[in-house]
């Protein structure tokens, strides 16, 4: 993608992110912290508009950090990495560089094959863990994990949207590369 369409792509998706995932108010997280916003990234990962542009965003990311020759296929722990690994999938086609994607179960089921990571076989294979969202990193490592049990070679994380709170370092000290496709800086969260 050209430097001018990934830009415009780019903005296009903070303008989206903005419009239908930012619901701005006083919140009590998960955590118990307050906060002035919420931030629901699967109003726009599943959003028909948005998910082209999170797939050539996420691509434009992995191919500015040197990745997109490297992997073979993208994906995460479900259910946000889902929507995201898709949209690179399909837009990894379009664009002439063909990724397969992957699910990770929380855990194995307990029918059938018993797979935790679902899809393409992973073993042998280069991948990078996706997450729509990471305030932690505590997802996307329990991802990591997986993948490598079933034989992967996770070579990096990816997300469309760091909160700016500890998942970067969280990751890093794993021992993995975290590339971040939008921070909430660039929504003038921070």
């Amino acid at each position: 993608m050209s430097e001018t369409s990934a830009a415009d792509a780019r903005t296009q998706l903070l303008a989206l992110i903005d419009e239908l995932a930012v619901v701005r108010g006083r919140v009590t997280l998960s955590s118990g912290k307050e906060a002035d916003y919420y931030l629901d990234l699967r109003r726009v990962t599943l959003d028909h508009r948005s998910a082209p542009l999170i797939g050539d965003v996420v691509l434009d990311l992995l191919e500015r950090e040197g990745y997109l020759d490297r992997v073979d296929a993208v994906g995460g722990l479900t259910m946000g990495a889902d929507p995201v690994g898709t949209a690179v999938m399909h837009r990894s086609v379009v664009r002439g560089t063909p990724l397969d994607t992957f699910v990770v179960r929380k855990e194995a089921k307990a029918h059938g094959m018993g797979r935790r990571v679902e899809g393409p076989d992973v073993a042998g294979r280069r991948v990078i863990a996706v997450e729509d969202t990471s305030t932690t990193g505590g997802s996307v490592l329990t991802a990591v994990e997986a993948l490598r049990e079933a034989g992967a070679e996770v070579v990096a994380v990816a997300v469309v949207m760091d909160r700016n709170t500890g998942a970067k370092q969280r990751v890093e000290a794993a021992g993995l590369p975290y590339l971040t496709a939008l921070t909430t800086a660039d929504l003038g969260l921070d």
